[in-house]
């Protein structure tokens, strides 16, 4: 029998989602994991005990969009200033990823969810880079949801690769100037094969972007929670995607040009 508290959150959780309207869910829903380290301050332990928590909401967020279902879902998992931590919690956090793509390889079939990963990542550990590849490759044909972990990855060297990209294709005359165009740039990114942002989530209170899918996120919605990571539940994605579909969402337009 569950807990009167687990049976409370769970009753929360369907009465929320009973409120969701399936026709407006973002398509391409972000998140920003952060608060790790300060929930595990505050418990009285090492960071790393903080990362090794963050992977059940991982589970939960994970899991709440394939219910809805949310086809794109992309977790800010390890940026490039992340390699300036401590070796001892970067050593943690590369052990953590290859332990936690074990573990969700079931998850991940059963789901019928595709595994992607955009960054830098030949940057990884050997073992970390072998394991993401296989677990990519085993999920590959997965139809139902997308899900990417930005590894290695930095927004700022993502636009720099690009266009470093495409100034060699215009010297070898492969592309002239005038073609350049938002298309252009999209097929050089790393998301290419992604949709654009349309909800960005960041937890712990922090109201920052961090270098994260600066391009993509143009158009985003962004949404910020005072809660830790660690802490994250699928009742508190419900309240985010809730609060997502009380916008309005103009692109540019006039209110009185969406609703004539």
């Amino acid at each position: 029998m569950p807990s009167e508290e687990n049976l409370v959150t769970v009753i929360f959780s369907m009465n929320l989602v009973d409120h969701i309207d399936r026709s407006k869910l973002p398509r391409h829903l972000a998140v920003i994991m952060d608060g790790n380290g300060r929930w595990a301050k505050k418990q009285g332990f090492f960071r790393s005990f903080g990362h090794e928590n963050g992977t059940e909401a991982v589970h939960e967020v994970v899991e709440a969009c394939a219910e809805l279902p949310i086809p794109f879902l992309t977790l800010y998992a390890f940026s490039t200033e992340n390699w300036n931590r401590p070796k001892s919690e970067v050593k943690t956090l590369m052990k953590l990823l290859v332990s936690s793509l074990k573990k969700e390889i079931n998850t991940l079939q059963k789901n019928k969810i595709r595994l992607n990963a955009i960054g830098n990542l030949e940057a990884l550990p050997k073992k970390a880079y072998q394991e993401l590849m296989d677990v990519m490759e085993q999920t590959k044909s997965n139809p139902h949801m997308t899900l990417t972990l930005a590894l290695s990855y930095g927004a700022r060297e993502e636009i720099t690769k690009t266009i470093k990209e495409i100034s060699v294709k215009v010297k070898n005359n492969l592309i002239s100037p005038s073609d350049i165009d938002e298309s252009v740039i999209n097929n050089h990114l790393y998301t290419r094969d992604l949709p654009d942002v349309d909800l960005l989530i960041r937890t712990s209170g922090e109201q920052r972007i961090s270098n994260f899918l600066l391009w993509q996120i143009a158009y985003a919605e962004l949404y910020f929670t005072d809660t830790l990571w660690p802490d994250y539940r699928k009742d508190h994605l419900f309240e985010a995607i809730l609060d997502y579909q009380n916008r309005e969402r103009r692109f540019g337009k006039t209110s009185e040009q969406l609703n004539p």
